[in-house]
């Protein structure tokens, strides 16, 4: 059998208290220690800078006008350019007052101006703080505060959401800077609360005005503080290093190097994940280190197509959700081909996947497949797709084969937390082996395995399976201002994910599971459970709830037992007479007065559009501790739950199409 990852030490059977571990692994570029670091890439800010002075002409950073409404070509900046721009922006927010280590936020829609920002930071060693508002309502006004942000760069239309009586944290603020212009209205009311306003171009002309020179980063210094979902509660800000940034990319860029097609100064990439979020900001500094170009798009995911189309990138990630709707796409256009051409196509399908999987390359699978129906395809994504890289929930196996077979390219599904810089794992490619998996450890990072006695995970059984355990250089320094929830998933230098894995014996890496209430949707949004029931239980049509999302699944479903006499009430208003268990078969009740109520609830909670139930599945009769489905203090027994949902055949997935009423 061959072995994709190395083994560094033997698993240890548990005892006294202590789980079970399974062996550690690395990856085969670091089976005899880790790779030396480059002496001349020590900081994100030598990442740029460096590219700067190798690649100073090529295009680096594309966007799209949009002029009466119409959306024009793609506009560059070189990396010349942007780095003068860098330079311009830096020296102005220095004259403001900002020293090393002072937080800057940035706060909008991928586009070049929030790059420059970023790197502006790093330029003089301060802290660079994205904001994202789908981090949850009051999100925002949170991070501001705790992580006492300074100075802010924001996207024209969210500077009046940072100004609203509600938001208190613009009152702590010194500047704010808009990507594009202020209106009249927005600088009056930032006025009236102390805080100076800029347009883009007031601040570049500052910086002109008033240069500083630079004053780079040392490897300890914090590169960023980036906030994501916690299980309940407040956001949590971790705590990245310039140099944890610097072996990211050294390692990446290790690992493409050793496939035969490599990544060049002449690859494009198309951002539309958010930058707040670490898999496309960790994207784009890898491609800067490459010399190479990222377009970003419009702004509107509903015509990325039109994106794509128009940039051409040879390189694409996404989250599952964008791959099921390339999928989706295509299985629609051929149900419309005729039965002859269909059955062509299915043919070659099957033709090119026997050869894939008996080890041929993408590209020598069958390139007469390729030449007649599957360069179509290639061309929808733009005719120059190298490779596509999925990341940030599980993509099904059925997907991910179909995507290899069909799409001309390297196909490959990867595993990350902002906490390990997005890069934990990744697949290799052309390895069909590796299908529904995500790969082996990064370079700089070891990976194990350790017991979850309650969940029934043995990383020493035949399927070595446990909570996935991450140890290396690539790690952050811990949570802002929160050493107890550092401590808590910190032990002894191993990060202690949540997520459940499998180690196959050929030591691939496969996702299958969360140890605690806290779930992925495909689109990447983390998801509390146990928060959300709390919070829809709080609706007097729910006596019991169980609320339930699956990682291949862009929404959220539930279980819920009603409230007998609310659902009396609601029946007797609408002239309906029958018995209670009859009432909850009714349709009107699950589509219509349930799937409102649960909405009113969303909506007046202030949760995000992916928090909203879609469909319900309606139980008469209590959750209950006989049949092992709360604990003793009434607590849902996740999994007890959904073993016993299943067994009983109930739809959980119900398409929430068919729903007279969409939350």
């Amino acid at each position: 059998m061959k072995f994709f990852a190395a083994k560094l030490e033997e698993g240890v059977k548990g005892g006294n208290g202590k789980p079970s571990v399974g062996p550690v692994y690395r990856n085969l570029l670091s089976e005899k220690g880790f790779p030396p670091m480059d002496s001349d890439i020590t900081t994100a800010w030598d990442v740029f800078s460096k590219s700067v002075e190798k690649f100073p002409y090529n295009k680096m950073l594309g966007w799209r006008r949009i002029v009466d409404e119409k959306v024009g070509p793609y506009m560059w900046k070189t990396y010349k350019e942007a780095y003068g721009e860098v330079l311009q922006i830096g020296s102005a927010i220095r004259a403001l007052g900002a020293e090393p280590g002072c937080r800057v936020g940035i706060y909008g829609v991928n586009c070049p101006q929030w790059i420059i920002a970023m790197e502006a930071c790093a330029a003089h060693t301060l802290i660079c703080v994205p904001l994202y508002d789908t981090l949850g309502s009051g999100a925002v006004d949170y991070i501001v505060d705790h992580a006492e942000i300074d100075f802010v760069f924001v996207q024209d239309n969210k500077i009046k959401g940072l100004l609203e009586p509600n938001c208190k944290c613009a009152k702590r603020l010194k500047a704010i800077v808009s990507f594009v212009n202020v209106s009249e209205e927005d600088s009056l009311k930032a006025s009236e609360i102390g805080v100076k306003t800029f347009s883009w171009l007031d601040f570049l002309r500052m910086g002109r005005e008033k240069p500083e020179e630079t004053n780079p980063p040392k490897p300890s210094n914090i590169c960023t503080i980036m906030y994501t979902s916690g299980t309940s509660g407040n956001p949590k800000g971790v705590v990245l290093t310039h140099e944890a940034v610097a072996t990211y990319i050294v390692g990446m860029d290790l690992y493409m190097d050793q496939f035969e097609d490599k990544m060049t100064h002449e690859d494009v990439y198309l951002s539309f994940l958010p930058l707040a979020h670490i898999l496309d900001r960790m994207n784009e500094e890898y491609f800067f280190r490459k010399g190479a170009s990222v377009g970003y798009y419009h702004g509107d995911l509903n015509v990325l197509r039109d994106d794509i189309q128009e940039l051409k990138p040879t390189y694409l990630a996404g989250v599952p959700r964008v791959f099921e709707r390339i999928h989706e796409g295509i299985q629609k256009a051929l149900q419309e081909l005729n039965p002859r051409r269909r059955f062509i196509f299915n043919a070659l399908y099957q033709h090119k996947l026997s050869w894939l999987n008996r080890g041929y390359s993408h590209s020598k699978a069958s390139p007469m497949a390729d030449f007649i129906a599957f360069r179509k395809i290639r061309d929808k994504l733009g005719g120059r797709i190298r490779l596509l890289v999925s990341g940030g929930a599980p993509l099904s196996c059925e997907i991910e084969e179909f995507l290899r077979v069909t799409c001309c390219c390297f196909v490959v599904q990867g595993y990350g937390l902002t906490e390990t810089l997005g890069g934990t794992a990744l697949g290799f490619p052309d390895e069909m082996c590796m299908l529904g998996t995500v790969g082996i450890p990064a370079v700089y990072n070891e990976i194990r395995l350790e017991e979850v006695a309650e969940m029934g995970y043995d990383p020493l059984g035949e399927i070595q399976a446990g909570e996935i355990c991450i140890r290396g250089t690539c790690l952050f320094s811990g949570y802002y201002k929160n050493p107890e929830l550092t401590q808590e998933v910190m032990k002894n230098g191993w990060f202690h994910t949540g997520d459940i894995g499998e180690i196959h014996p050929n030591r691939v890496l496969k996702i299958i599971d969360r140890k605690k209430n806290l779930i992925k949707l495909s689109q990447g949004e983390y998801v509390a459970l146990e928060n959300l029931e709390n919070i829809y239980g709080q609706n007097s049509v729910v006596q019991d709830i169980w609320v339930y999302g699956d990682s291949f699944k862009s929404m959220l479903v539930a279980v819920i037992v009603p409230n007998p006499e609310t659902v009396n009430r609601w029946a007797k208003d609408l002239g309906f007479t029958k018995p209670f268990e009859e009432l909850c078969s009714l349709s009107e009740l699950h589509d219509e007065h349930i799937i409102l109520e649960l909405k009113s609830t969303a909506e007046k909670n202030k949760l995000r559009k992916f928090e909203y139930i879609k469909a319900v599945t309606v139980e008469t009769k209590p959750f209950d501790v006989e049949r092992d489905l709360v604990t003793a203090t009434l607590k849902n027994r996740r999994n007890n739950l959904l073993k016993f949902y299943q067994s009983a055949n109930v739809p959980l997935y119900r398409s929430y199409e068919t729903s007279t009423i969409k939350a």
